[in-house]
């Protein structure tokens, strides 16, 4: 229950903000009452925290680079593009509901970030910043490779409706998805290969 009750406030928390979703809201779109829901989350704080944590324990689950010493920087960069566009693909809801809390200055998440999230990304920018000095990858900030990746890739979630009135479509498929990680990641590979 807890799962769905996570996923359909995290639709809520993405249509109407955190001010406006109301538990009355959230518990009629889950189809439960709010008695049913306040059993499980005292307070609305408490949900909309746990949602963001749910979130984040998601990304870091299915984001981190692989650890497997034999794959080259080019098939661990196009792994974590497609791993994110995924996640905009299956989650769109959630990436609205990260980016209405980061762009307010993430007053919620923000220890949760540095406490969880940031060691990840130390790691992942120390093995970029291995591949650079070994030669694998143009010298590059590492930082600023993530950073553009999640603008990308984010791009599919958090812009959608713009995406799809460009295209002219009412929704994107996964043929659309495949396309766009093909392109994303050459057009990232392009610019951080070494010159041959």
């Amino acid at each position: 229950m807890e799962s769905k009750i996570l996923r359909g406030a995290e639709q809520v928390f993405a249509e109407s903000g955190f001010r406006g979703a109301a538990m009355d809201r959230i518990a009629e779109h889950i189809g439960i009452s709010k008695q049913n829901l306040i059993y499980y989350f005292s307070s609305k704080e408490t949900l909309y925290r746990t949602v963001l944590q749910n979130i984040v324990d998601l990304w870091l689950e299915r984001m981190a680079f692989i650890e497997d010493s034999n794959a080259s920087p080019e098939a661990v960069i196009k792994a974590y593009v497609r791993g994110k566009l995924e996640l905009s693909r299956d989650y769109p809801s959630a990436s609205k509901v990260f980016a209405q809390e980061i762009i307010s200055g993430a007053p919620i998440i923000k220890g949760y970030l540095q406490e969880h999230l940031k060691p990840l990304f130390d790691r992942d920018v120390e093995l970029v910043r291995h591949w650079v000095n070994e030669g694998q990858l143009a010298a590059i900030e590492p930082e600023h490779l993530f950073f553009a990746i999640w603008a990308m890739t984010q791009t599919y979630a958090d812009f959608a409706v713009q995406i799809k009135l460009m295209m002219g479509k009412p929704e994107l498929d996964q043929d659309d998805f495949n396309r766009a990680s093909e392109f994303l990641t050459n057009m990232i590979l392009n610019g951080i290969s070494v010159q041959k």
